[in-house]
């Protein structure tokens, strides 16, 4: 995750490199694009969300992407960006006809899919804690989609409701 400081410094330099093409831009317009850039809605909301400048000395975690490996790209893109509603965030190929690596997210919650072997083992279960899980199996019920209907039960824990990509990976939402 960026800091507010190194956002504050990416739009300098976009500033800077853009003046240097002959394409002035304000110092706010460069907040506004880079923001973008970091999926913000505008620079207000990247301001309010970024963390402060992390120091050298310290260690600082950002939250973990998971990879899941797929085998079609068509039946992964039925199942995430149609019945699961994610965006593509970026599609890679090393060439055109080679594996797949695509970034896509949904309301914060980012994953990255691959058909690169070695990249995941499929089978694996992601647990995602989320608010308004019925409002979420009541829209994935509104899709129709023909190969799940997931359900909510209720755990110790909280409600929890598996979905099933067609590659054998569990997505376990979870409402404390």
């Amino acid at each position: 995750m960026f800091s507010i400081e190194q956002a504050k410094q990416m739009a300098a330099k976009l500033k800077a490199s853009l003046a240097l093409r002959d394409h002035k831009i304000s110092y706010s317009t460069a907040l506004e694009t880079v923001s973008h850039q970091l999926g913000f809605r505008d620079w207000n909301t990247a301001a309010a969300t970024l963390p402060p400048q992390i120091s050298q000395s310290q260690i600082h975690f950002s939250k973990p992407i998971p990879i899941l490996r797929i085998f079609d790209v068509r039946k992964a893109q039925e199942f995430y960006l149609e019945f699961l509603s994610f965006s593509v965030e970026f599609e890679h190929r090393f060439e055109p006809n080679l594996p797949l690596y695509m970034g896509i997210t949904r309301e914060g919650l980012q994953l990255h899919l691959s058909e690169h072997h070695g990249d995941a083992s499929p089978g694996a279960t992601i647990f995602i804690p989320v608010k308004n899980i019925a409002l979420l199996r009541n829209e994935l019920h509104g899709k129709h989609y023909g190969y799940g209907r997931p359900e909510i039960v209720k755990q110790d824990w909280g409600e929890v409701m598996e979905v099933h990509d067609p590659f054998g990976n569990r997505l376990r939402f979870c409402q404390s």
